[in-house]
């Protein structure tokens, strides 16, 4: 009986402590920094009107994917957002992770990022520069 109750209580501990880590709130200051680092804005701009070779990613959370007015989407894109794709956190959190896993055929050259902190902080990034 002590084994079973010392073995509950461990795992008590260990979930808290695996909670607490979990539940960080994302960073939109680091995600600033990530989206500098892996170079997004090379190809996406956050203005109204700036055209670059990626589509705009202000207003991006909420959007239909493929749809900003202007942009030529691959066929890939534009067919996920017919599908009825739309970005949010949970989307762009799989599409950031392995864009061309998440929307085959994409063209968005970037590989994907494999850090879940960082993936959280840029897109508390992107939410904080909406328009």
């Amino acid at each position: 009986m002590k084994k079973n109750h010392l073995t509950m209580i461990v795992t008590f501990f260990v979930t808290i402590i695996a909670l607490n880590f979990s539940a960080q709130a994302a960073d939109p200051a680091k995600g600033e920094k990530v989206f500098k680092q892996h170079q997004c804005w090379i190809c996406h701009s956050l203005k109204t009107g700036e055209k670059k070779m990626g589509p705009r990613l202000l207003g991006v959370m909420g959007r239909k994917a493929g749809t900003v007015p202007g942009f030529n989407y691959s066929s890939a894109m534009k067919k996920a957002g017919k599908n009825g794709l739309v970005w949010t956190e949970e989307t762009l959190n799989k599409y950031i992770k392995a864009p061309r896993k998440f929307v085959p055929g994409n063209r968005m050259p970037f590989a994907g990022l494999g850090s879940k902190t960082k993936r959280g902080d840029l897109i508390a990034y992107l939410k904080s520069v909406a328009p």
